[in-house]
């Protein structure tokens, strides 16, 4: 079965990743155990607040062989097709083209040696440069085309010289490579000079590190358009939690009528007492109201999905894919068997006290085929984990040691763990199941491991 991927976004943020064919319908679920020392609770991180502030969905379109885009030169030809279909071909051959150096990238600079390092860097660059002159070789005559053509080649431009001068910045230190690193450095002036040249950027623009990067965040977004899919959310459940309000505030009105109008029948005058009942009844209405809405209301829609998300084409809008979404605080007892077999699989030391949060998405493809070159679209939820670290503790502790008789001391910084069990269902109802185990601090994420080895059923 076609198997997803977990593996580390940003400093603080994870992503999990797979493909969907047309008409296909696969089903994602993560179980985060945060250990009860991070200070994750209901009370601290409501689902609702985590979801709309630190969980993204991307639906886009994909290609399995991202380190050679497969879209052939005539799709970005201005001769072939209509100007909406110039526009589009052009930005899925510029996204793939992104996609492609980015990974190739982030694979390259896991190289630490040298000798496997610049060699590499070389064969990265020769490749990503054919693909540019690909690119340019069909620069359109009209006008109108030649608009889309030139934020397109602007944005690759910039973002290759960035990606080669990030990989150079981190590149192993040495002096053999000389030439391989005078190489590179070459080819970044040669792309700087060459938007010069088309005078692509003002110098205004150039002169100001925010302004240059947010207008190639522009552009960004602006290639994106036709591949990556509109997304419209719907907050399922809605009325259904307004029944709920509705007849907890109904049933508890009826109840403080009643004692009001015992309390008056009591009392033959306004006193004093009279007045301070009605306002204790009153009190304990408020006081009540909401713990006993928030309790019946968790209770109800335990188990119901909370969000809905329609992915749509940007170009003709039509609909792609739809996406379901669960996320809710569980109890041990509610674990699937395998899932807490293997949160048992840790070691003793390892199992503290945690609380479990559940997502799940459910995303079925509607679309029966795709646009030409594209046989898969690929599904991208990322997980920002910074509300998680946010009750950690600051700075470092200190290791101490004896060298003889010197005492010496090593500073050592704090780390945690969260572990995370991830279940893929396909079509075919086949399952995936894999932990990992996630060690950060408070800036970054140090190591994400898979434990063991991964299960299918």
């Amino acid at each position: 079965m076609n198997k997803i991927k977990l593996s580390q976004d940003e400093n603080l943020s994870i992503k999990v990743s797979y493909q969907l064919l047309p008409s296909d319908k696969q089903r994602v679920d993560l179980y985060f155990s945060l250990p009860d020392e991070m200070g994750i609770s209901p009370k601290t991180l409501e689902e609702e607040n985590y979801f709309h502030h630190s969980i993204q969905n991307y639906s886009s379109y994909y290609s399995d062989q991202l380190h050679l885009p497969l879209v052939r030169s005539r799709f970005i030809s201005q001769q072939k097709g209509e100007q909406t279909d110039y526009r589009l071909n052009l930005n899925l051959f510029s996204y793939q083209i992104r996609l492609a150096l980015d990974t190739d990238i982030k694979q390259t600079l896991k190289l630490t040696e040298s000798e496997e390092f610049y060699p590499q860097a070389i064969i990265l660059a020769e490749q990503i440069s054919g693909l540019l002159k690909k690119l340019r070789r069909y620069a359109p005559p009209d006008k109108k085309l030649r608009a889309y053509f030139e934020n397109a080649d602007n944005y690759l431009s910039w973002q290759v010289e960035q990606s080669f001068l990030k990989l150079l910045s981190r590149a192993p230190k040495s002096s053999e490579f000389t030439s391989e690193r005078n190489f590179l450095l070459t080819f970044c002036r040669s792309e700087s000079e060459y938007r010069e040249d088309n005078q692509y950027n003002t110098q205004v623009t150039l002169g100001d590190p925010n302004r240059i990067t947010n207008k190639m965040r522009l552009l960004q977004r602006l290639i994106e358009y036709g591949v990556v899919f509109q997304k419209e959310f719907k907050n399922l459940n809605r009325n259904l939690n307004r029944i709920v309000r509705g007849s907890v505030t109904a049933v508890i009105m009826a109840f403080v009528m009643l004692l009001v109008l015992n309390a008056r029948t009591n009392f033959t005058e306004v006193t004093i007492a009279l007045v301070g009942m009605l306002g204790v009844i009153y009190g304990l209405r408020e006081i009540f109201k909401e713990d006993i809405t928030r309790m019946i209301w968790r209770r109800i829609q335990k188990g119901l999905p909370k969000w809905k998300i329609i992915y749509s084409h940007s170009v003709n809008k039509s609909r792609i894919a739809g996406q379901a979404i669960w996320l809710e605080y569980i109890r041990n007892k509610d674990l699937p068997k395998h899932v807490d077999e293997l949160f048992q699989t840790r070691r003793q030391q390892n199992k503290q006290a945690a609380q479990l949060l559940h997502f799940r998405s459910d995303t079925r493809v509607s679309a029966k085929s795709f646009l030409p070159g594209y046989d898969e679209i690929q599904q991208r939820i990322t997980f920002n984990l910074t509300p998680f670290i946010r009750f950690l503790k600051k700075g470092e502790g200190r290791l101490y040691s004896l060298d003889g008789n010197k005492i010496t001391k090593q500073a050592v910084e704090r780390r945690y763990q969260i572990n995370v069990v991830l279940m893929h269902t396909n079509k075919q109802q086949q399952q995936h199941t894999q932990r990992y185990k996630i060690t950060l601090n408070r800036s970054t994420i140090i190591n994400i491991e898979a434990i063991g080895s991964d299960t299918d059923s």
